[in-house]
């Protein structure tokens, strides 16, 4: 049977991504905070902040490197992949990452404080429309997309069988 590993996150970056480079092909990597908000059995408005570990290759890590900085609202999309190695002492160590396979940054005014930059790489005026990058799927277009979702008039017709 085939299996499905995919992950939806959407938080803050918690630094700047870190690079490294193994033999011409670059990595990003960097922390990012989701925070649940719920209340306890008194009531109480609780924060749960997780951290997950976020790794981005190739030309996904370029980008990462150009545009993402601590603090940024992104949007995020991969899978998870856990990894074991041995420290300096030997001891073995084992970390599960988020393997990003492409990105969104939902942070306001984003596009319009880099678009000197995007429309110099484009060869595009600062008006035209931050569209989906090729490499890897990620884009820069700033939470359109889930605006459009959040306001997307989902009508169900409760007379029919359901399709499952």
């Amino acid at each position: 049977m085939i299996g499905v590993n995919k992950v939806i996150l959407i938080g803050n970056l918690g630094k700047d991504p870190e690079i490294v480079m193994f033999d011409n092909v670059k990595k990003a990597s960097f922390p990012l905070a989701t925070t649940e908000q719920y209340k306890n059995h008194e009531g109480i408005k609780i924060d749960e902040t997780e951290w997950h570990n976020i790794v981005c290759w190739r030309g996904l890590a370029d980008v990462a490197d150009k545009f993402l900085r601590k603090s940024m609202q992104v949007y995020i999309e991969g899978k998870l992949k856990s990894r074991q190695w041995e420290d300096r002492e030997g001891n073995k160590k084992r970390t599960v990452e988020v393997v990003a396979e492409n990105f969104k940054i939902l942070t306001k005014n984003y596009s319009s404080q880099n678009s000197n930059y995007i429309s110099n790489q484009n060869n595009s005026s600062d008006n035209e429309r931050l569209d989906d990058f090729s490499s890897n799927d990620f884009s820069l277009d700033t939470d359109s997309t889930l605006s459009s979702l959040a306001n997307e008039d989902l009508k169900f017709n409760v007379n029919r069988d359901l399709p499952f």
